[in-house]
Parts: C-alpha cells; structure tokens; sequence
C-alpha cells in the first residue's frame, strides 16, 4: 500500500499541490503573524533592556494598575531635586540620577510636518548618563556633544534622519504644556543602547531646560533613578532607600518595572495577535472545503481503484489510512512553504506597521521554534481533520458496487444534513432572539454564538439552498446559449454537495465581508446622526492625531476676532467606584453655553468634589443625585457627589467633572477638544480662515466643521474597514482556488463525458462557455448565499451594539451588488485554466478513457 500511495501522490502531484495552497495561505497568515508580533516583542525586550535602571523612585501609583489612568493621563507629581543628593548618600546605592520625564512633546520636521504622530510615542527626557542594568549608559552621543544650556537639543539618529535635520540646526517643537512651542539648536545626535526604538523619538535637552519646558520651572524631577553598590541586589537596593523617601512615593527595583512594561506590552501583542489570528482561522476553515472537495473527489475517481485494492486483500484501515497518507503529505508540504511564505508575510507587516509608526527596522524577525511547530501542527491537523470524511468514504467503498462508472451520494446523507442544519438554524435563531431582547448579560456573545450556528447552519444547507439558484441560472442560461447553458446547468447540479461546498468556502468570505459593510455603513451614519443632532458648536479644535495639546491655543483662539464663547475640554481616565471611566473635564458654563447636554436630572458639576454621570454609568453604578462616588484620579483619591445625570452624548464623555478636579488631582493641565461659537452675525467661513492662521504654527491640531468632523471620524471606520477587507481577502482567494480545483477536477473526473460531447459536434469554444459558465453559477451561488447571510448578520450584529453607539442602520445596496458582480468575474477567472484543458482533450483519447 505504502507504493500505491506514493504512485498516487507523484501521479496527481499538481492537483494535491493546488490542494496545498490553501495550506500554504492558511499555516503562512498563523505563521507570518507569530513571528511578527514575537519580532515586536524582541524589540520592546530591547527597549526595556537599554533603558531600565536597577531601581526606581517614581509616585506611588503611577505604574501600570495606578491611579493615573494608565499613562493617559499626564502627571503633573514632582520629587524635589534635593532627594536625589539624598539617596545617594544611602548605603548601598552607588549613584542616584534624577530624570525629567517630558510628556505630550512633538518633533517638527524641517517641511513642517509632525515626526510621527500616528504611532510610537516621543520620549523627552534631560540628558545623563546614569547605567542600565548592564552597566551601560541608556544613550550615547554618536555626533556631536551632549546638549549643555537652554537652547540646545540631542535627537536620536534615525529621527533626525527623518526629520531631515543636521547638526547645527534648528530644530521646532510642539508641547502639550504652558510653552506651547519650543526652538532648540541640535547640537548632538544619539544612540540607544537596547537597539531600535519601535518608531519611538528621542529627545534630550539639558536638566534646567528639561525643568522649564515640562515642570514649569521647578527644580524637581519625575522620577530618580538608582544604581546598586557592586554585589547589592535590586532588592537590597529597594529595602536600603524605602525609609528615606517622603509619603506618595514608591521605589520599584528594576526587574518589576520591566515586568510591567512587558505586561503592557504582552497586552498589546495579544489584542494583535488574536485579530491576526482570527483572519488566519477564517482562511483554514475556508481552506478545509477545498481538501475535503480535493479528496472527495480524488475519492470518486479512483473508487474502481480502491474497489480492486479491497478485491486483492486490503482492508477498511489500509484504503483510509493510504488516503489520509496522501493528506498528511499534502498538509507537510503545505505547512513547510507556509512558514517560508509567512516568514515573508511578516516582514510585510514589519513595513506597513512601519508606515503607521512602528518602525522595526532595527529589529531583525524573530522566528522560534514554538512557531515553526505551531505551523506544522495547524497545517497537518487541519489538513487530516479535513480528509477524514473522504478518506473514510474510500474505506467503505464495496469492491463490487465500485465496479460502476459513477459513485452517487447516498440521498440520506442529504436528509441528515438538512435535519442537523434546521436544528442549528432554530438555536441560532433562539440565541439572537434572545440576546437581542436582553434575557442574559452578556448579549453580545450570544448574539455572535447566534450568528455562527447559522452560518454553519448555511453550510449543512447548502446542497438543499443552491437547487433554486442554480435552477434560475439553468433558465436563464437555456434562453441564453441553448444546450451549452442546459449542460453548464446539469453539471453544477450533477453532484449537489461538491457545488455546495465550493461555494460554501466562497459564501463564507462573503457573509464576513457583508457583515462587516453593514456594520461599517451602520457606524458611519450613526456618526452622521450623532454629529448632525449633537455636534452645535460653529468650530472644533482637536489635536490631528489624537493626542492632548496645550491649553493655551484655547487662550489663543478666544482672542480671535469674532469668536464668542470657547469651551475647553480635557479627557481623562478615572475610577469611579472602582470602574474605569473616560471622563470629560471642562467648564459647565460654556461647555452648555456651546452643546445641548440634556439633563434627565440634576445639573452640571461646577466644583471640585462633584461629578455628573451619563445615564449608563449612573445606571451601571446604581447611583443617582445627591449620592456619593469614590473617585480615583492622578494622585488623589475622594469622595465625589453626584450633582446630575445627562442623557447619552457624543459630545462628552461618560462622566463630567470641572477643571479644578484635574488640577487638584496632580493631572497636567491639556486640552483634547476646543469648542467655539462665533458672534452673531459673524462670516462663519471667514472665522474659520482666521483660527487656521491663529493656529498655522501648531501641526498638532486642526480647525474643524461640522461636515470635517464627520468626515474625519468615517475616515478613522473605513481606514480599519478596508483593513478588513485585505485580511479577509484571504480567505477569498482560497475560495477562488477551491473553484479552480474543483473545476480541475471535474473536467477530469468527466472525460469520457467531454469526449462525446465533441464527437456529436460541440465544438472547443462551446465546451469552454459550458465549463465557464459553469464556474459562474457557483461563484455567484457562494456569493449570493454570503451576501443574504452577512445581511442578516450585519443586521442582527447592529441591534446588539444599538446601546454601545450603533444607533442608526445602513445597508450598502450599491457595495453589495458590486460583492455579487465581482464574484462572476471571478468565476471567468477561475475558469480559465480547467476550460482550456476540457477543450483541448483529443477526443478519441477522452472517449476510450476508463
């Protein structure tokens, strides 16, 4: 058995390679995205490596699980400077360092435009030259010389590079703090001692600068770090300084500051790694119809091969396991070109991340073996898994009933299919019922379990569900190409469950890229609605990419002429009673001067200690006017009172405390958003040309209408939309292969049947048409099917998210039509390559084939 199994795979090697291609796509997505995000992990390892200290003096609560909001919130906390001529002194420490964290700091480049913005972060920090845990400084001067007094300023090499500045000029930055705008002469360039930065910006100035751009001149600093005696652990070094350091602050020892950092890092990667891996799953189970079609029909073909192979001696086991042979080396060889392609796969992610500001260009891809065996075993399971029913079909096959020219699909395993695949329809259905109606807390879930059990329902289905479209086709092409359209017709129609199933892996692309459309479309007019109802101020200032700015472009553009009434507001993090909370700071005057805030009770908070919380916080806290919250923010905890309750908006976040409370707190004084309305009377048009020349020397934020607005938040849905569509694109592709095969196949599998054809007198072009259209019919069949279920989905999907913002449905009849006309296109394509073998068959040869 094991010759007439490797006679098998060299004589069909082309087919089974095709096979193999969904392999290769699927094992390259798990693979390319493990490697990227342990390529993302290498560098960060760098990072914390290069830059962590033996210990750390820092205010209490501002790790991680803080109160500070983690790192959202700028923290305005200082350690007088004289602590650090303290520590030093202490035994066991062998040098203390005080550091100027600067925060909200952006470099300019020479054209004018912002040096990243969009993606990693850019570190300030006074210049010294205190070790790591290696013994080596953080950074050291390549060029140049370290900057000395106000005025001068060391970048980082490659930012330089980018920002197209040389040593000797002048360099323009934008701060979040009092001193909106700073001019430094670059008088050195850097090197990071762990390597790349991750797209990060290093940015040194001397400590009395430091002091003044980010602590307004106080001589103090954010943090001290300390460096061990030879043979004093980090511990010891810890233990030794505790007693000396003043109430609300903390000293954390090397190894836990990296922890920490790792665990936020370990966070990010595994939200990535998971959506990656999501897309890599769609492409394997589309994948696995494609081998369980190949085998299949692989199968069919050869049952007068098997039925001899039983008549000479072979068992069931012999027959299966010769076919599940043949799939493991399909998955085998699926896997190992896999890895290859998604180690190429990965570095295309490495440079469009790198577009987007993660630059790993100085991190070299990491492939671990724990990858490389991750892929062997999701190629060759899912290979086996798919090629266990044909394979126990082969082994079943009785050596005299095989003997026949076609082996026809028992019509009880339709009628099994079919019963099974009601019963799913009617859980899902019950599921989305009842997760639309609210019966459970966690609707959403059940909404999306809903949803799957009826796509697999859709599956089971599919022979029973494709019958009535491919008898409209079969009408339709009668009228249109006569007997050619009647035979493309009883083809696709010849075997129910290969149709089914190739369109199936085509169905299931399009039901996910339908969903998503309606749920884009959905997101899109509800951002439309909010605006158009909520959004009352005549402009907007925001920073362009997210990212809090200086309070004083407010103070700025209220003295432009015409300008009426301004509103700055600051977003914050906080807890409330314990539950994370994205807050709006701002002035209840003119914030409601500006917005219509509906009250269902109670009024704005006017001072520190008071809080007003939107109607699904407050129902979530079972709170009301007039209670008490514990509110943790910046470096203070306090009891707050509920001084209103608001209707949901846009315009705010889920909680509105004043200004006073972000100061109290120890928070950095920033703005997110700057709302203003223009004097009666006043050119609206003209006022925005004069707050775009009130705000042209600050890159960092933008001047927006209404319609800007709007059109900038559909920018943000649709960027991540398309983003989607290319990772699903996947899964179609694998489709499209499935329906070359399977036609491939076919056109085998149908020989003699091509032969005859020819000798009554159709001719090549007319056994080309059949197979094509053919090829269109299940195209569209699976497209069709994906569109009506990704309808539902999307439909269902957006009343589950209604309290969450999805307020308002649309569907995009328009997109959804180009999804169905597009699928024909792709059932030409597709049929492309089996049409011109079906017509190049030389006919005697065909007819006297076995």
């Amino acid at each position: 058995m094991r010759k007439v199994t490797l006679r098998n795979l060299l004589a069909r090697k082309v087919r089974l390679l095709l096979s193999a291609s969904a392999i290769v796509l699927g094992v390259a997505f798990v693979g390319g995205s493990l490697v990227f995000t342990d390529t993302i992990d290498s560098s960060f390892d760098g990072i914390v490596e290069g830059s962590i200290n033996d210990a750390l003096v820092r205010q209490a609560g501002s790790g991680a699980d803080g109160t500070t909001g983690g790192g959202f919130n700028l923290d305005a906390r200082t350690i007088p400077s004289a602590l650090v001529d303290e520590l030093a002194t202490e035994d066991g420490v062998a040098r203390a360092d005080g550091s100027v964290d600067g925060q909200g700091l952006f470099v300019v480049k020479k054209n004018g435009k912002l040096l990243g913005g969009t993606g990693a972060p850019t570190l300030a920090f006074n210049w010294n030259d205190a070790p790591n845990t290696l013994g080596e400084p953080a950074a050291t001067i390549t060029s140049g010389r370290a900057p000395q007094t106000a005025g001068e300023v060391v970048l980082d090499e490659r930012a330089a590079d980018q920002a197209d500045y040389e040593v000797g000029d002048t360099v323009q930055m934008i701060t979040a703090g009092e001193q909106p705008r700073v001019e430094a002469t670059l008088v050195g360039l850097a090197e990071f001692a762990g390597g790349g930065l991750a797209g990060a910006t290093l940015v040194f100035f001397d400590t009395a600068t430091a002091q003044d751009v980010f602590l307004d001149g106080q001589d103090a600093f954010t943090s001290i770090a300390l460096t061990a005696e030879p043979g004093v652990t980090q511990t010891e070094l810890v233990d030794a300084v505790e007693p000396a350091l003043p109430e609300g602050l903390e000293a954390v020892t090397g190894d836990e500051l990296a922890d920490e950092i790792e665990g936020l890092v370990g966070q990010l990667l595994g939200f990535l790694n998971t959506f990656l891996l999501v897309f890599a799953g769609i492409a394997l189970v589309v994948g696995s119809f494609l081998i369980v079609n190949t085998f299949s029909i692989l199968v069919a073909q050869r049952s007068r091969e098997l039925a001899l192979l039983r008549a000479l001696g072979a068992s069931r086991g012999q027959v299966s396991r010769s076919v599940l042979t043949e799939a493991a080396v399909v998955g085998l060889v699926g896997a190992t070109l896999g890895i290859g392609v998604g180690y190429g796969l990965a570095a295309g992610l490495k440079a469009l991340f790198g577009q987007f500001g993660l630059d790993l260009s100085g991190t070299a891809l990491v492939l671990q073996p724990s990858t490389v065996v991750i892929s062997y075993v999701v190629g060759l399971v899912v290979t086996m898994v798919a090629a266990y029913l044909p394979a126990r079909r082969a082994s079943r096959i009785a050596p005299v009933a095989a003997m026949r020219d076609d082996v026809a699909l028992p019509e009880s395993s339709i009628r099994r299919r079919v019963v099974v695949a009601v019963v799913l329809a009617l859980l899902g259905a019950g599921l989305m019922t009842t997760g639309l109606a609210g019966v459970t807390s966690n609707h959403a879930l059940q909404v999306g379990l809903g949803v799957l059990a009826v796509l697999l329902a859709i599956v089971l289905a599919g022979p029973v569900l494709a019958q009535p479209v491919l008898i409209a086709f079969g009408a339709v092409y009668a009228r249109l190409y006569g007997t050619v359209g009647r035979l493309a017709t009883q083809n696709s129609r010849r075997n129910p469950r290969r149709t089914a199933a190739t369109s199936s892996a085509l169905m299931i692309g399009m039901a996910l890229v339908t969903t998503m459309s309606v749920l884009g479309a959905s997101v899109n007019k509800s951002i439309d609605v909010g605006v158009d109802e909520q959004f009352t101020s005549d402009y907007l200032i925001s920073n362009a990419v997210g990212q809090p700015f200086s309070p004083r472009i407010a103070e700025d553009v209220a003295q432009v002429d015409g300008v009426a009434v301004v509103s700055a507001q600051q977003t914050v993090t906080m807890k409330v009673d314990d539950s994370d909370t994205w807050a709006t700071a701002a002035e209840a005057g003119p914030l409601d001067e500006i917005f219509d805030i509906v009250y269902s009770s109670g009024e704005p908070a006017a001072r520190d200690g008071e809080i007003a919380l939107n109607e699904t916080k407050a129902g979530q806290l079972g709170v009301g006017v007039g209670d008490t919250v514990q509110v943790a923010l910046g470096g203070r905890e306090q009891d707050a009172t509920v001084t209103g309750v608001y209707e949901d908006t846009y315009v705010i976040g889920t909680a509105l405390v004043p200004l006073s409370t972000v100061v109290a707190s120890q928070v950095q004084r920033t703005d997110s958003g700057v709302a203003l309305d223009a004097e009666p009377g006043v050119d609206v048009d003209a006022l925005g040309d004069r707050l775009e020349q009130a705000t042209a020397d600050f890159p960092t934020v933008t001047v927006q209408t209404k319609q800007d607005f709007a059109e900038s938040q559909r920018a943000q849905v649709n960027t991540l939309l398309y983003l989607i569509y290319a990772l699903l694109g996947l899964a179609i592709v694998i489709a499209i292969l499935g329906i070359v095969n399977t036609l491939a196949l076919s056109v085998i599998e149908r020989t003699r049947e091509v032969g005859l054809l020819r000798a009554v007198g159709v001719s090549r072009p007319q056994l080309r048409r059949m197979v094509r259209l053919e090829s269109i019919a299940i195209a569209v069949l699976g497209a069709l099917l994906g569109v009506a279920a990704g309808l539902v989905f999307g439909v269902v999907l957006r009343a589950a998210f209604e309290d969450d913002g999805l307020t308002d449905l649309a569907i995009p009849w328009l997109r959804l039509a180009l999804f169905v006309a597009v699928a024909a296109v792709v059932g030409v394509l597709a049929a492309v390559a089996p049409a011109r073998r079906a017509a190049r068959l030389d006919v005697l040869t065909a007819i006297s084939s076995a």
